[in-house]
């Protein structure tokens, strides 16, 4: 049995719900001026753009600041263990195809202790969406650095500064084959539901990592390639078949040179090359991931910070070929009886 996506299209017109529909009344325990709140109401409003009922969404957290975000959601949700939300997800989209599942973590709860469950999932293609809230820092636990921290980091748990290599949570992502990956940041929602609502209608694991700012323990982390004064220098948004074009001017773009040490990625200025015809366009329907790694691998600089969507392929979900193997199962041997799986002849008794 195949297993549809249970999201139609989004609308805006004549739907049953709003944004308010989806926040829970319970109290936001989290600081003033934390960029979780941009991403909870972004997420309240994205899926107020659906028809789907309340109680069809769950949430599903681990441990951090951000796993907080099932209690703000008027749906179904779980705060779970510590980096284990993905067993949690997993086990709901096996059983009940209907379920729209979102995945909530951050750097630490999703990179350190739950990096086993996150690549597993990703590469298994369950259909779950999953957004990373990265701020390189663990705020719960008042400012340790984080997998994804920048080298010589200074915390209360690197007084000398981080001499850990950081985590790109999206190379790992597509060193796991996942077939939607995406970034955006909390200080620009209008993309962000845009990004939220694109990974909702894949069918498979989506991952969007969001830039958030945690002012309290890491106050401005991605501010020199997010803050609204540098963003369209040094940061380039991605449109599927559109050239990667930047800049205040819109005068700046990507072209990518071959040489004896391989492709590199360059900017060019296309004011002054009006004729460039070698400009990269975009493709996030590339079914080789080396092209969409190459993006994960700008950083400013250098090169501007990609946001948007990198990749989104098709392949089948792990819980439609579930249900697949166990329907001819069941045609091959019929349907199964608990009590003879339970009392049947594969027993023993210890003496």
């Amino acid at each position: 049995m195949s297993t549809p996506n249970p999201v139609p299209p989004s609308n805006t017109q004549n739907l049953p719900f709003t944004k308010d529909d989806f926040v829970s009344g319970q109290e936001v325990r989290w600081c003033p001026g934390c960029g979780d709140y941009a991403i909870l109401a972004v997420m309240q409003r994205t899926l107020s753009k659906f028809a789907i009922p309340r109680e069809n969404y769950v949430f599903v957290s681990g441990i951090g600041c951000s796993s907080r975000f099932p209690y703000y959601m008027n749906t179904y949700g779980f705060h779970s263990i510590h980096g284990r939300a993905p067993t949690i997800a997993s086990g709901l989209r096996c059983v009940n195809p209907n379920l729209v599942i979102w995945l909530i973590t951050g750097d630490g709860d999703a990179l350190s202790i739950g990096g086993n469950h996150f690549l597993h999932i990703l590469r298994r293609n369950l259909n779950v969406n999953i957004v990373l809230v990265n701020n390189r820092i663990y705020g719960l636990t008042k400012g340790q650095y984080s997998p994804t921290s920048e080298a010589g980091k200074i915390t209360k748990s690197s007084p000398q500064g981080a001499i850990d290599y950081p985590v790109n949570p999206l190379s790992i992502a597509l060193a796991s084959e996942a077939t939607f990956i995406a970034r955006s940041v909390d200080s620009d929602p209008k993309h962000m539901e845009y990004v939220f609502e694109r990974a909702m209608q894949h069918k498979g694991t989506s991952l969007v990592e969001v830039y958030q700012n945690c002012n309290i323990f890491n106050d401005k982390a991605f501010y020199p390639v997010t803050g609204r004064e540098n963003r369209d220098d040094r940061a380039v948004y991605l449109e599927h078949d559109k050239p990667l074009i930047f800049g205040k001017k819109r005068d700046l773009a990507i072209r990518v040179k071959g040489g004896p040490s391989g492709l590199k990625p360059e900017i060019v200025d296309i004011s002054k090359n009006k004729d460039a015809d070698d400009l990269l366009i975009h493709n996030e329907k590339e079914p080789d991931p080396s092209y969409a790694y190459m993006l994960t691998q700008f950083q400013y600089p250098g090169l501007p910070v990609p946001l948007g969507v990198f990749r989104a392929v098709s392949r089948p979900t792990y819980d439609e070929m579930l249900d697949i193997q166990t329907e001819d199962l069941i045609k091959k041997k019929g349907k199964g009886d608990i009590k003879n799986l339970l009392y049947g002849n594969d027993t023993w008794t210890v003496n």
